[in-house]
């Protein structure tokens, strides 16, 4: 029987000090509902950016404490099932995104979604790539807002985060204190106005841990490869992060040489970007699936 979570336990910060809404055994699955973004304050395009609660923005529902996970460890995460809501919105405004220096008002832009699309307008609908934009674990020092993304997870934006990926963090808190909000109905990469297609509904996920494995930033794995998501002040700062964790983890697994590796990585390796919108961007730094197959070798060890 699958666990289940309201979307009415939200949390506005991922940190080690808040108590868990639910606690659960390692190995459970859990079906967690979410608000949108916006905590489903809009609900017409006559609501006014302006009018809503500030305060209420990015929640994330948790924290999740699941026994045994400890600091040292690693919480896997798999996305089992991801569902979402028939409408979803869209804004954007000055000081907001990439275009922000030249847009002059708040707007907000109601989707219905409808057959396996997002009606934009009446002459465009969009192909929906549901995704989970916050998601993550409590971190290692002060508390984080669910805006931010880090080494914990958090608002990583990234598209590839959604039904049949398998998210590791790294876990410093006991418990793990995990949590997920923020659905997009459709997201680009970049995420450049500052908002997807914002939408709630729930996901069902599987949560596990991996004793005793050192991981310093998320990792994704899907039936096409392998990504470190890494966030930092500048894309540069992300991008370098990511391919030397990608490195230093190929170089323990396959045995090759760190010049090798590196060869290997130019050869193979994606930059990617998941977004530049956040307080801190985020970046992911690809490496398909066959590389590790090739040499046998899994992708975390315990």
């Amino acid at each position: 029987m699958t666990e289940t979570l309201s979307c009415q336990d939200v949390i506005y910060t991922f940190s080690k000090t808040h108590p868990p809404v639910k606690r659960i055994d390692a190995g459970t699955t859990i079906e967690i509902e979410t608000y949108d973004c916006f905590k489903n304050q809009i609900q017409t395009a006559e609501t006014k950016l302006s009018g809503i609660d500030w305060d209420a923005i990015n929640p994330a529902t948790g924290p999740v404490y699941v026994n045994g996970a400890a600091s040292g460890d690693v919480l896997k995460v798999t996305i089992q099932k991801l569902n979402i809501g028939n409408q979803g919105v869209m804004s954007t405004g000055p000081e907001l995104g990439v275009m922000g220096h030249r847009l002059t008002e708040l707007e907000t832009k109601i989707i219905p979604i409808e057959n396996g699309m997002a009606k934009f307008n009446d002459r465009l609908s969009i192909p929906l790539n549901p995704m989970i934009g916050v998601i993550g674990v409590a971190p290692k020092g002060e508390p984080i807002s669910c805006g931010t993304p880090g080494s914990h997870g958090g608002n990583m934006d990234t598209k590839l985060i959604t039904e049949g990926a398998v998210l590791y963090f790294p876990v410093h808190a006991e418990g793990a204190l995990f949590a997920l909000g923020d659905f997009h109905a459709a997201m680009g990469d970049g995420e450049v106005g500052v908002s997807g297609i914002e939408v709630p509904g729930s996901a069902v996920v599987t949560l596990d841990v991996i004793k005793n494995t050192p991981l310093h930033h998320p990792l994704l794995e899907n039936e096409k490869g392998f990504t470190f998501l890494v966030s930092a002040s500048t894309l540069d700062e992300a991008v370098k992060i990511a391919v030397e964790e990608t490195a230093d983890l190929l170089a323990e697994r396959t045995k090759l040489s760190l010049a090798e590796v590196t060869m290997l990585l130019s050869a193979v390796g994606q930059v990617q970007v998941s977004q530049v919108v956040d307080p801190l961007v985020t970046v992911r730094f690809f490496v398909p699936r066959y590389v590790l197959e090739t040499y046998g070798a899994p992708l975390l060890t315990s």
